[in-house]
């Protein structure tokens, strides 16, 4: 639940140290930088491997745990900035070559795209991502032919920056599927707002415990509508700030603080936070006076689970099971199912996603989820709620598939959300009453970011 941020805009100084067995001794400072984001992107774009698990500092890539603290942050600001702007600093090199690079030349085409990330969208002397991006090219057989074409290419959209970023603003930022997927759901206009929120850094949101008006003033943060608090732009860790040794708060983002918050009164109530790690929602329910039962399959998540509600000073009952195993001694008073889904509305913080799945992962999680809500309605006695919940941004996802259990199910109906009590929030809730939030919501304010995850909620009465 600790979820800190570094801006893209400013990547931290590399220490230029790390000396590479691939590059050897004499390595240029920062080359290996580069050369392990080059690395990263080409296994995400083209062997769609997941970013977060590369970039794990104890099981992650071996080229990226061999970096110095600094230097890894530098690649993460490298590859965040080209996996956001991923089909615009394509086009950008594309309009200044003027033969396509061949077939076999992914690994060039890499190397191009992570000095471009640099040039145009982070504070990197342009001199130094051209000369390390040829260097690259000269140390490696494959592509040493082109590194005159690397200069050449570099050098020049160093020099027409502001232009070049003028002319592919009009290139959609996502892959095509899921810009023809999202103007097919939002109409193209709500599509295009949303692919240009995604663009942008998350802010940081807290949940608190108690008394959120007070800690938005300690914190110097924003009250938003859920009763989150946003912070402002700043530099360093989130474990530093007041409040987060006593277990105070945690950080979670306004969007998945939602879910937790439709059961109304939780006093008391025996309420089962079905696929519950990391333990945002969980501390939620807890702090609110519920009688929780975690439930985890992950042994790994489960422990990291109960270490988070540890230092919140929360209890519940943890249970490390397969959901679908899982049945309660008694009946429950409610379901909090936030389904494991494609997270496409956390890519404003995991721009990876719309590169490593595809329309038929979403159909796949989709009818996952749809089997998940169906036993955990049989969890629940009558008159108790089920919220069903995602961060995808897909209605199969969402709408689509509550819809149909809906329809064949008698046994539950439609609870609808009204859109009086989330004042700030009556755009997020649809006619059917469910909460449909997308990364465009909430403006930025000053020196707080706008925008939210894109999640999904529909609350379910069993009869």
């Amino acid at each position: 639940m600790n979820d800190s941020k570094k801006k893209t805009s400013k990547p931290p100084v590399h220490s230029g140290k790390q000396a590479s067995a691939n590059h050897g001794p004499e390595a240029k400072p920062g080359l290996e930088v580069r050369a392990t984001a080059a690395k990263l992107l080409a296994a995400v774009v083209d062997r769609k491997i997941s970013l977060d698990g590369m970039l794990d500092p104890a099981h992650g890539n071996p080229a990226y745990k061999a970096l110095s603290e600094a230097d890894r942050a530098l690649t993460r600001a490298i590859l965040t900035s080209a996996l956001r702007h991923l089909p615009r600093l394509e086009a950008a090199i594309n309009s200044l070559i003027d033969t396509p690079l061949p077939e076999g030349a992914r690994a060039l085409h890499h190397v191009l795209v992570v000095a471009a990330a640099q040039i145009l969208h982070l504070d990197v002397p342009s001199h130094a991502a051209v000369d390390l991006a040829v260097e690259q090219a000269n140390r490696d057989p494959r592509n040493r032919r082109f590194a005159k074409l690397v200069n050449a290419v570099l050098r020049r959209l160093a020099r027409e920056k502001d232009d070049i970023l003028a002319r592919t603003a009009t290139v959609s930022p996502l892959p095509a599927w899921f810009s023809e997927r999202l103007s097919a759901a939002y109409g193209k206009e709500q599509a295009h707002r949303i692919a240009e929120a995604q663009l942008e850094p998350p802010a940081i949101d807290l949940t608190v415990k108690a008394d959120p008006e007070r800690w938005a003033a300690r914190l110097g943060g924003k009250l938003l509508p859920t009763g989150s608090i946003r912070l402002p732009s700043f530099e360093g860790s989130v474990t530093a700030l007041e409040g987060f040794e006593e277990g105070a708060w945690w950080v979670q983002d306004v969007a998945a603080s939602i879910p937790a918050k439709l059961f109304g009164e939780l006093k008391g109530k025996l309420i089962a936070d079905l696929c519950a790690a990391p333990g945002g929602k969980t501390a939620q329910l807890a702090a609110a006076g519920a009688k929780v039962i975690a439930v985890e399959q992950s042994a790994n998540r489960l422990a990291r689970l109960e270490e988070n509600l540890k230092r919140l000073n929360l209890d519940a009952q943890f249970i490390g099971a397969d959901l679908f195993t899982f049945r309660p001694d008694a009946l429950l008073d409610g379901v909090l199912l936030d389904a494991p889904c494609s997270s496409t509305g956390t890519t404003r913080r995991h721009p990876d996603v719309l590169w490593t799945k595809g329309p038929r992962d979403i159909e796949k999680l989709a009818a996952l989820q749809e089997k998940m809500l169906r036993h955990a309605i049989t969890l629940v006695k009558s008159g108790g709620l089920v919220v069903f919940s995602n961060c995808s941004l897909d209605p199969s996802e969402g709408e689509d598939l509550v819809a149909r259990v809906l329809s064949d199910t008698p046994a539950i109906e439609r609870v609808p959300v009204d859109p009086g009590d989330w004042a700030g929030l009556e755009t997020a809730i649809s006619p059917l009453g469910e909460f449909r939030t997308t990364p465009a919501m909430l403006p930025p304010d000053g020196s707080f970011a706008g925008g939210m995850d894109g999640f999904f909620a529909s609350v379910l009465r069993v009869r």
